[in-house]
C-alpha cells in the first residue's frame, strides 16, 4: 500500500513563505513525475508545479518566479517552496505522484494566505 504524507501547510500573511513536503512510502517503484495541484475556492483543481524524474520542472504561469519545486529521489519526497505568497494562492494543495503503472494522490494540505 502506498501512502503520500503531506506537510507544511498553514496560515501566512501575504508576502510570506511556506514550504510543502510530500513523502511517498510503501511499495512504490519507478516514480516518474511528482506534482503539486491546488484546489481554490470556487475554482477547478489546477496543476501548480511538476517535476520529472530527471529534474525538469514546469510551473503554472501564476506561480512562476515565486514557487520552486524540487525532489529527493532517494527519499521519494517532493517539495514546494512558496515565496511571495498572495491571497489568491489560498487553497488545498495536493501531492500527486505518478509511477509507470499508477497515479497516487495525497490527502491535501490547506494553505491560507491572508491579505
Amino acid at each position: 500500500q502506498v501512502q503520500l504524507a503531506e506537510s507544511g501547510g498553514g496560515l501566512v500573511q501575504a508576502g510570506g513563505s511556506l514550504r510543502l513536503s510530500c513523502a511517498a512510502s510503501g511499495s512504490i517503484f519507478n516514480i516518474n513525475a511528482m506534482n503539486w495541484y491546488r484546489l481554490a475556492p470556487g475554482k477547478q483543481r489546477e496543476l501548480v508545479a511538476g517535476i520529472t524524474s530527471g529534474g525538469s520542472a514546469n510551473y503554472a504561469d501564476s506561480v512562476k518566479g515565486r514557487f520552486t519545486i524540487s525532489r529527493d529521489n532517494a527519499k521519494n519526497t517532493v517539495y514546494l517552496q512558496m515565496n511571495s505568497l498572495k491571497p489568491e494562492d489560498t487553497g488545498v494543495y495536493y501531492c500527486n505522484v505518478r509511477s509507470v503503472a499508477y497515479i497516487y494522490w495525497g490527502q491535501g494540505t490547506q494553505v491560507t494566505v491572508s491579505s
